[in-house]
């Protein structure tokens, strides 16, 4: 069980991506965290912290093994949703209530 780190930024967001291909001969996990600043809302989290876990192979599979731009595929994606655009709408704008 072995953890690879990756630091990367999504919309002025530094986020750190912990990835173990292969926990335990079973499964595939992905955590990624907002950093800074601290537990910053993401799409696929409002605490700023994901714990994912996947088939073994997917990431390498899908992204030829790219964890960076896994996790921001998986962001942007997200970030299409009605409630992030809602979210993403309310905290520019404020809101009175």
């Amino acid at each position: 069980m072995r953890y690879q780190i990756y630091n990367l930024t999504w919309r002025g967001i530094e986020i750190e991506a912990r990835y173990c291909a292969n926990n335990y001969n079973i499964i595939a996990h992905l955590e990624i965290e907002a950093i800074n600043p601290p537990r910053a809302r993401l799409p696929v989290t409002e605490t700023g912290y994901r714990s994912h876990f996947h088939q073994m192979g997917t990431i390498e599979r899908e992204h030829d093994g790219d964890v960076v731009a896994c996790v921001n595929h998986w962001l942007d994606n997200e970030a299409k949703s009605k409630v992030w655009q809602q979210y993403h709408t309310d905290t520019r704008q404020g809101s009175l209530f």
